[in-house]
């Protein structure tokens, strides 16, 4: 081998190092990102879980609101019609 070739050769061989530590830092970076990105959706994921359950407990809340109006009202109407005088018909 003369010295042409081996300096084509070793150039080469120098080449393809780099670019497969370049490959493998990068691929290493990309990995660690994923990583992150993971941990952040699934945090995101318990805020909603979170979300969720609290916009239930609201929902329980106004349903008993709902029923105890419903029992305020029918109190009312009936305190209403043994008090107040049936209105005289007209005419």
């Amino acid at each position: 081998m003369d010295g042409n070739t081996r300096w084509i050769v070793g150039t080469g061989i120098g080449i393809a190092v780099t670019v497969l530590t370049v490959g493998i830092a990068l691929g290493g970076l990309m990995v660690s990102q994923h990583a992150g990105i993971n941990a952040r959706l699934d945090a995101l994921d318990a805020d909603v879980r979170e979300l969720r359950a609290e916009v239930r407990a609201l929902d329980d809340r106004l349903r008993s609101v709902e029923i105890a109006f419903g029992k305020v009202d029918q109190r009312l109407e009936t305190l209403e019609r043994a008090i107040l005088p049936a209105a005289a018909p007209a005419g």
